[in-house]
């Protein structure tokens, strides 16, 4: 809703400088209301009106089906009869005074070839400025036009990449914590159960929860707790996780899975049985903004070519890149014994 009140703001905003054209042009009149019997004026007004006309043709026509699909012969052909079909209604009204103004046009003009009779010297000799202008809305219809499929393209790639990756959890991870409870299911551990509807939670909120643009912060805090949980259950004591998360989380909502990459790879550089494996995590939650930071020092892991880590740091370091609506900022220290992330995100 935001994004369609900004671009309905910017198209104003271009519409009234375009209509604001004509009083630059204008000479100086004695009284405010004088400009309306000014011939010049009404003129210049009314190409100004003319080209707010062709640069939504441009916009949503020319540009989208014959410059995006290459045809661009066709494309600048169309462009130059406008400029001569919006030129001769120019020079149409100038001759005929349709609105019949008290100020008639100058019996002469000199152009390029010597005098020219009043009317056509008269738009002859603002040709120039009517080409500027008319080629600049080209060129904005084109850049605007550019940079929105640019941005559409991006944001359709982030969601394809998101969408797949929404939909899985990591195989690997799903199948150590099986692993993990059923080694306690051997043992007839207490903890079996609890395992299990933790890891079912987890399950439902990526399948169901993290499609959308926006969930419960309640529950995102619910989900990373509950993976550290089972990640506890999994490496058991030679692992020191250290988790404090401060603030109200209720009533809040933020975007999915945007915190959880950082995590997951705390745990997939920072942990090693035979190591000094340390991670801690910090969730500060204040009114409008969440504080993330996440720290773990570097150990030496052995893994297999294929793994991945759930969404990973670069996939979401792009999502936030290239998502608008995320405001954020961003520190990440990579040093030879640590590395560490500090992410300040706006919540809603």
């Amino acid at each position: 809703m935001n994004k369609r009140v900004n671009q309905l703001i910017i198209h104003i905003l271009g519409c009234a400088v375009l209509l604001a054209f004509p009083l630059l042009f204008t000479p100086d009149i004695s009284s405010p209301f004088d400009f309306i019997n000014d011939l010049g004026f009404v003129r210049d007004l009314l190409f100004s009106v003319f080209l707010i006309l062709f640069f939504y043709l441009s916009y949503y026509i020319l540009v989208p089906r014959l410059y995006f699909n290459k045809k661009y012969f066709l494309f600048f052909s169309i462009a130059i009869l406008s400029f001569f079909l919006i030129f001769f209604l120019t020079f149409l009204f100038q001759t005929q005074n349709i609105f019949h103004l008290e100020e008639p046009p100058p019996p002469f003009h000199r152009g390029l070839k010597g005098f020219m009779p009043g009317p056509f010297g008269d738009v002859f000799h603002n040709s120039g400025k009517f080409i500027f202008q008319f080629l600049i809305v080209l060129v904005f219809s084109l850049l605007i036009k550019i940079n929105n499929q640019w941005k559409q393209t991006e944001n359709e790639k982030l969601d394809l990449e998101l969408s797949y990756l929404r939909s899985q959890i990591n195989p690997h991870f799903l199948f150590n914590t099986l692993n993990s409870i059923y080694s306690l299911a051997i043992v007839r551990s207490d903890n079996v159960a609890p395992s299990i509807v933790k890891l079912s939670n987890m399950m439902r909120y990526v399948l169901n929860e993290s499609s959308k643009d926006d969930v419960s912060l309640e529950k995102e805090i619910e989900y990373i707790q509950n993976y550290i949980e089972l990640q506890q259950i999994r490496f058991g004591s030679f692992i020191h996780v250290e988790c404090n998360i401060s603030g109200e989380k209720k009533n809040k909502m933020i975007a999915p899975l945007i915190m959880i990459s950082f995590i997951e790879n705390a745990y997939k550089h920072g942990v090693n049985a035979e190591g000094n494996s340390s991670i801690k995590i910090n969730i500060d939650i204040s009114e409008n903004e969440l504080f993330l930071s996440v720290k773990n020092n570097k150990v030496f892991v052995q893994r297999m070519e294929e793994f991945k880590s759930g969404l990973g740091v670069k996939n979401t370091k792009n999502r936030l890149q290239y998502n608008s609506s995320l405001k954020h900022k961003l520190v990440i220290d990579d040093t030879e014994k640590e590395y560490s992330v500090s992410l300040t995100l706006d919540i809603k």
